[in-house]
């Protein structure tokens, strides 16, 4: 399978300041990495944000840039720092304070998949580590603070959409009360990401599909909200969890019999979204 970094969709009509992502669907496993491995592929894959770019391929046709990783979140977690490096997985790396996703296994080369499950056998050496950041890390996010930047230039704001899906189990814990288990976090830093009225109509359009959502809580957002969110200079940035189950076997990492129909509610979504700062609420600000 060949690797890439990343392909970029572009619209053939640039009438929105949105950017959509998907950092974490990316599926070319290399061979060596595969073969290294004490896991076998459908274990690795479990780290897989699977079918999210097919799910949001939608949103050049309204307008908006749309970035997709090819390299594998096991491989390297495009969602960390490039200096969140796992002393316990990388060879030469000291310990530097605590840093609870390094300490789990989940740094930027990660040292575990889902449920804590090993992927290598021993410690890699750093040289290897440091090409994986060169080699995609650095193409990748060097690619989408360019879009960001085109739709900035062109539209006066830019809005990052980062776009995830969650566990199924992963929201049992916020369930109280007996309240709705919501199919949809919004992670916006509590607000340091992105300016209160673009989360509300990412909300709005969510909801208005018939979608329940949460906000901040268990996922408020990583690295690239946190990195990329600049409300003040109107660049801002929100992280989408979706609910495995609504479109796929997480145990079989196939579509189930509603992905069609996720599929196209939001595709619905993505028209709304894509209209934030167009018409009647310009975004401000703050």
């Amino acid at each position: 399978m060949s690797q890439s970094a990343y392909q970029v969709h572009r619209p053939a009509h640039d009438t929105s300041c949105v950017v959509f992502a998907s950092p974490h669907s990316g599926r070319d496993y290399p061979w060596s990495f595969l073969q290294t491995s004490v896991l076998s592929e459908m274990a690795i894959r479990s780290s897989e944000d699977a079918f999210v770019d097919r799910l949001f391929d939608c949103v050049t046709g309204f307008g908006a840039r749309y970035i997709v990783a090819g390299t594998p979140r096991a491989y390297v977690d495009l969602n960390r720092a490039a200096d969140e490096l796992d002393p316990s997985l990388i060879e030469g790396v000291r310990r530097s304070g605590h840093n609870p996703r390094v300490a789990s296994g989940l740094g930027v080369i990660p040292r575990v998949v889902a449920n804590g499950r090993a992927i290598y056998r021993g410690k890699m050496t750093r040289f290897e580590a440091e090409h994986r950041i060169a080699t995609f890390w650095k193409p990748y996010h060097a690619m989408l603070q360019s879009l960001l930047d085109e739709a900035y230039n062109r539209h006066g704001q830019a809005v990052l959409v980062d776009c995830h899906s969650m566990p199924h189990e992963a929201v049992e814990g916020v369930v109280r009360g007996g309240g709705a288990r919501p199919d949809i976090v919004l992670g916006d830093r509590f607000g340091a990401a992105a300016g209160g009225e673009v989360v509300d109509r990412i909300e709005e359009a969510f909801t208005a599909a018939g979608f329940t959502v949460a906000r901040n809580a268990p996922f408020a957002g990583a690295y690239i909200v946190q990195a990329y969110g600049r409300p003040t200079r109107g660049q801002h940035a929100v992280q989408i969890e979706i609910d495995r189950s609504l479109y796929m076997n997480e145990a079989t990492i196939t579509p189930n019999a509603d992905f069609d129909d996720v599929r196209a509610r939001l595709k619905q979504v993505a028209g709304q979204i894509t209209r934030i700062g167009q018409g009647r609420i310009p975004l401000a600000a703050e």
